[in-house]
């Protein structure tokens, strides 16, 4: 039996375990794959191969049975709206795969498959300033970040040049200039409403924004398998042209063609193994999702990129006589100063001009103002800012008069409507401690981990915010001629931008963080952490390119260590 187990633990031994095949966990499998390190990647879903595993790319309507809708049968089982949908359905989650305690409303949406919510992201790529790693010690809302923008910088331009971002160098201080393709042209009242704010104005622009589409391959993503976007708009079925940055489409598959990338399907996490007596991290246990054993991986290093609120399930149940709080938790703060995005402030309005003009074809991606409020100095009501995703354009309509012949030919010839121009906000939330998550004492899901609890809510800072986004929006559009200007702020519960972060913070101070400026644990030093848990402070941009940077940094790093054997 001893000489048994001495093989499996052999044949389960690698040289890096990364748990979770999404954006962040992706980067951190090439990375250390290129590197020479044998991987395995731990993935809770399906495996999805690209191309082959897209089941409704590229269909059109009329060819799903129901044009798209789903019949209440196939809804069954199934709670989350934003896959019940026959396009995207092949994403959806059944309730009882993780169900959880909201003692708050939350939403979490979760992508539990290869290639994780990389598939289903919204694909905005704007880098963060040092106006955002700065802005706590600037504010005091939270601890101070251990790096800065020049420390990451050459990480940004790596992860560019491989991913392929399409937009416009902006020269902006808010948004540092990126390494972009092509973007698309604004539509004629984008332009108007852009001229109107920077004439007005001289602490606000209107931009395009930056998405990670390729206009332009170059050989790197020839290399992939990849060709360009064509602006089909059906990013989230899955693109068989790779035309958007996936792991699925990228990543992965580079790990794979380096021969050192195991990837396992159906591995759900249950906990990072750790040895009291070598004082360290030695492998992962996971449970096999079909048979229900509990499997261990050993690894010299591992990676937990699970996603913000599963990485810190996973640390906070990873219990041992030396971390019987959760793994690296000395701190006592894993799990804490839980954070999202603010997306409650919408606006819209129409625009009684252009009506000579109309849009032709369709492109991946919207305008932005990035943030202006706070930026250089703190003047407002509330702490921090927010960014605004703008789109405007003219639809088409038929009338629905008549019966018979005269119904059929006015349903055929539609006409054009009038311009709408609408706004959303992108506002960051304060951490506060007591934005939390936490294990549940007794309940338990289907593979025996405890049930994730949610404790988290809105500020008077979030409502300020709102507040400031429904005043002045409203003000710029009126300026530009805009009629029919109605703002409304939705109350939505938190989570719904799908940009959950912090818990396992970044900080300088290990009394009151769980990461070093490298993202390894300060108590632990071959844990690592750099998807949404690992961030401070949330910024307004979306943040997925932040995290890819984290894990392709963070993962040289553990390499640079392993060859020094300090890890």
């Amino acid at each position: 039996m001893s000489n048994l187990n001495l093989k499996i633990k052999k044949k389960n031994t690698y040289d890096a375990i990364v748990i979770g095949s999404g954006a962040s966990g992706g980067w951190a499998a090439k990375e250390l794959c290129d590197r020479g390190l044998k991987t395995l990647v731990l993935e809770r879903g399906r495996g999805v191969k690209h191309i082959t595993d897209y089941p409704t790319a590229s269909k059109a309507p009329w060819d799903f049975e129901y044009r798209g809708d789903l019949t209440r049968e196939q809804k069954q089982g199934l709670a989350n709206a934003r896959f019940m949908r026959a396009e995207t359905f092949h994403w959806a989650i059944p309730d009882d795969e993780q169900p959880v305690v909201y003692e708050k409303p939350f939403r979490w949406v979760r992508g539990y498959h290869e290639g994780g919510k990389s598939l289903l992201w919204a694909r905005q790529t704007q880098r963060w300033s040092d106006y955002d790693f700065e802005g706590p010690a600037r504010d005091d809302f939270a601890v101070d970040w251990p790096i800065r923008y020049k420390d990451v910088e050459p990480w940004y331009d790596h992860v560019e040049k491989f991913a392929g971002i399409a937009g416009f160098n902006d020269n902006l201080d808010a948004l540092p200039n990126s390494i972009v393709q092509p973007g698309w042209d604004l539509n004629c009242l984008e332009k108007h409403f852009k001229e109107t704010i920077e004439k007005e104005y001289d602490d606000r622009s209107l931009i395009f924004g930056r998405c990670a589409h390729l206009t332009d391959p170059q050989k790197i993503h020839q290399e992939q398998g990849r060709t360009r976007c064509m602006s089909q708009r059906q990013c989230n079925r899955g693109c068989i042209y790779g035309g958007f940055f996936s792991s699925n489409t990228s990543t992965l598959p580079w790990a794979a063609k380096s021969g050192n990338l195991t990837l396992r399907p159906h591995s759900v996490v249950h906990s990072v193994i750790y040895d009291d007596r070598k004082e360290k991290a030695t492998g992962v246990r996971i449970i096999d999702a079909n048979s229900k054993e509990m499997v261990e991986f050993y690894a010299k290093v591992i990676f937990v990129n699970g996603s913000a609120i599963n990485s810190n399930a996973i640390l906070l149940n990873s219990t041992s006589k030396r971390f019987p709080n959760g793994l690296g938790n000395d701190s006592g703060v894993l799990g804490k100063y839980i954070a999202w995005h603010n997306y409650r402030g919408r606006v819209s309005a129409k625009h009684p001009g252009f009506l000579d003009k109309k849009t032709a074809g369709a492109h991946p991606s919207h305008s932005y103002i990035p943030r202006f409020r706070n930026l250089y100095k703190h003047d407002q009501n509330f702490l921090r800012g927010y960014a605004t995703g703008i789109g405007g354009g003219r639809g088409s309509y038929s009338s629905r008069d008549g019966i018979g012949d005269e119904l059929r030919e006015n349903l055929l010839s539609r006409q054009l409507g009038g311009w709408g121009l609408s706004a959303w906000m992108m506002g960051e939330t304060i951490p506060v401690e007591e934005n939390h998550i936490r294990l549940h004492d007794t309940l338990k899901d289907k593979y025996g981990i405890p049930q994730i609890v949610f404790s988290c809510d809105w500020q008077e800072n979030d409502d300020r915010m709102v507040e400031d986004f429904m005043t002045e929006i409203p003000k710029m559009m009126e300026m530009a001629g805009c009629t029919d200007i109605e703002a409304s702020d939705s109350h939505h519960p938190p989570g719904s931008d799908i940009h959950e972060m912090g818990g396992v913070r970044m900080g300088k101070d290990p009394k009151t963080s769980m990461l070093d400026a490298s993202h390894a644990l300060h108590a632990c030093k071959n844990v690592y952490v750099t998807d949404g848990a690992c961030m401070t402070s949330t910024g307004t941009q979306n943040p997925t390119l932040t995290y890819m940077m984290f894990a392709a940094r963070a993962a040289n790093h553990a390499v640079d260590e392993l060859i020094k054997k300090n890890l």
